[in-house]
This record gives C-alpha cells, sequence and structure tokens, in this order.
C-alpha cells in the first residue's frame, strides 16, 4: 500500500479495498491491535469489508506503543494534559505520510494554501514539545510562502494589527486557534472582517468554563464579524483531519471515515444519524492503526459528513479489557 493509492481514493470501492489491505497490515503487524483482535475472537481472514474491521480503543496509546512496523520513529506526537494525567503518544515511523495528508485535505477544502496569509493563535500548543496541531501549522505557514503568514502566543496587540492589515490589503486569511485564546482575544479585541476565516480547534485547557458550540460560535462570530465559524476535528493520535465550514458539520477528506457505534456495546455500530461513540477509519495512519475508537459522542450523516456532540463521562473508553496484554 502507498500514498498513491491511499490518496487517490475517490469511491466507496476504492476506499473499501484500501482499508481491507491496511487492516490486513495491521492484523499482522501491529501487536497491540493484533492482541486486541484475538481478545474479540475476530478471524481477520474472515472480514470482508470495512463495516467489519474492530477498532482499537484510543486509551491504549496511552500504555501501549501503537506502531505497524519496526521503524524508528521520526517524530513522537503527544497530546496535552494536565499534571498527572497520562497522555497519549503516537510514534510516527514516516512523517510524510502526515504531511501529505494534511496539504492534501486542505487544498481538497479551501484550495491552494500559497492564496491564504495563515496566522495560528495557539498559546498551550506552542508551549509544550510534540504537538501534531503545531506541526501541521508550522507546515502551512511555511507551505503559504507568506511572510505575514505565522505565529501569535499572547501578543494579541500585534495580531489584531496583522489582522486589520490583511483586511486592508483584501488578502484571504485563516486564523486558526485554540478556543480558549480565540476568546481571550475578543474579549480585548473586536473585528469586523467578514472574509477572514476563523478556524477553532477545540480546547479550554481549563482556562475558562466550557460551553455548548452554538454559544461559542456566537461569541466568536459577533468578536471577529464573521458570519460562520470553522472547526477542526483532529487528534494526536491520527493523520488526518475533517472540517468543518459552519454549524458544526464536519466533512472528511476520502480517505477518512467516521463510523458512530453503540455506547453500551463497542462492537455494534450505528445507522446514520443515530448518537454514539465516535470511531474513525484513517487511512493515512497505516504505520499505526488506522481504526481507532475515540472517547467523543457524535451523529454521522450521509456523504461522509458527522457532527461532534461531547465526550464521554467515563475516562475509559469501553472495551480495553478486552486487550490481551
Amino acid at each position: 500500500m502507498n500514498k498513491q493509492q491511499i490518496f487517490s481514493i475517490k469511491n466507496e470501492q476504492q476506499f473499501n479495498d484500501a482499508a481491507l489491505e491496511v487492516f490486513g497490515h495491521q492484523a499482522k503487524n501491529c501487536a497491540v491491535y493484533r492482541d486486541f483482535i484475538g481478545g474479540l475472537k475476530i478471524k481477520p481472514t474472515e472480514v470482508t469489508s470495512f463495516q467489519q474491521i474492530p477498532f482499537l480503543p484510543i486509551e491504549l496509546f496511552k500504555s501501549h506503543k501503537v506502531v505497524s512496523n519496526n521503524h524508528t520513529a521520526e517524530v513522537t506526537f503527544t497530546s496535552s494534559g494536565t499534571t498527572g494525567i497520562t497522555t497519549s503518544s503516537h510514534y510516527v515511523t514516516d512523517v510524510s505520510w502526515y504531511t501529505e495528508s494534511f496539504r492534501a485535505a486542505f487544498n481538497l477544502f479551501y484550495g491552494d494554501i500559497k492564496n491564504y496569509t495563515i496566522l495560528a493563535l495557539l498559546p498551550s500548543y506552542l508551549e509544550r514539545a510534540g504537538s501534531s496541531l503545531i506541526y501541521m501549522a508550522d507546515d502551512l505557514i511555511k507551505q503559504s510562502e507568506n511572510a505575514d503568514s505565522g505565529f501569535f502566543l499572547y501578543n494579541h496587540d500585534e495580531l489584531y494589527h496583522q489582522l486589520k492589515k490583511q483586511q486592508e490589503l483584501q488578502k484571504p486569511t485563516l486564523l486558526i486557534g485554540v478556543t480558549f485564546a480565540l476568546l481571550d482575544f475578543i474579549d480585548n479585541y473586536n473585528l469586523k472582517f467578514p472574509q477572514l476565516i476563523v478556524m477553532e480547534t477545540g480546547g479550554m485547557k481549563g482556562r475558562r468554563k466550557e460551553m455548548i458550540r452554538e454559544e461559542l460560535h456566537e461569541q466568536l462570530c459577533n468578536g471577529f464579524g464573521v458570519n460562520a465559524i470553522h472547526s477542526e476535528y483532529g487528534m494526536t493520535e491520527l493523520l488526518s483531519q475533517g472540517y468543518s465550514t459552519g454549524n458544526g458539520i464536519f466533512n472528511c477528506p476520502p480517505w477518512m471515515r467516521i463510523i458512530a457505534r453503540d455506547t453500551n456495546d463497542p462492537i455494534m455500530l450505528l445507522d446514520n444519524e443515530k448518537a454514539g461513540g465516535i470511531n474513525v477509519i484513517d487511512l493515512a495512519n497505516i504505520n499505526s492503526c488506522s481504526f481507532v475508537a475515540t472517547q467523543d459522542l457524535g451523529r454521522v450523516y450521509a456523504g461522509n459528513s458527522f457532527e461532534v456532540l461531547g465526550r464521554f463521562d467515563n475516562s475509559d473508553i469501553r472495551g480495553c479489557n478486552l486487550l490481551i496484554a
């Protein structure tokens, strides 16, 4: 399986064929996933469609090295967490899969990166090592080949003046920011910049009170003077992202798929529009595990779109005990 096969997927049959090939590879070569499948008494040779593929609980990235080859990791991405909380580690043995995935997805949803000024307000991520979001934002900033693109920490005055400059230049601009930092910014600065794309990546990180999406997006729309708030759905354990251009509805690139599962029976998958746990198929994650059961709750719609409704209350995903250590 090579990048061309993954990133040129155009229909359901191609996705199914690629998913089965990736599954066969990972069922054989990823020890954690192999043991998990064994615990479920599933024979990989009897899996004939991607809907039958079992999903590895994301919690196992906290306690196991989830890799599907014996190569040395080129980069290790780690999740954020408060002191005393065990974080996930994603050992990426070929980071070019990640780079190609997010570049191709950005081009698919937003067009040529060189048309944009990319501004990143990601203080909590910049202040620690191992963030996959920072890796992506840094690459997009460089790919934009724009001297005005760049990161901002807490220098909100500088960001405000840069945004005003972009508005005057009528330059397409994307501001990607962690939620609490975007809210901190509009506490002191207000804009009327309807052409601006504001993309929130989620996360209060304990800095502000949690709020429902509708309330959050209303505040951000008012603060930046835009009609809709875009969102990015990604995580440390994956190499692909979904994007929303408003109203909280995300779309996936063709090599990524969201499937809802029953919250009480993690093996049972749900029909479209029924709320449940979010399972992700990310075929770009070929050297780790492409089939991950997340801690998010959501609802899947036709056309490979979905929305995120919240997170599980319990700290561990049901089904982790199926792993044979």
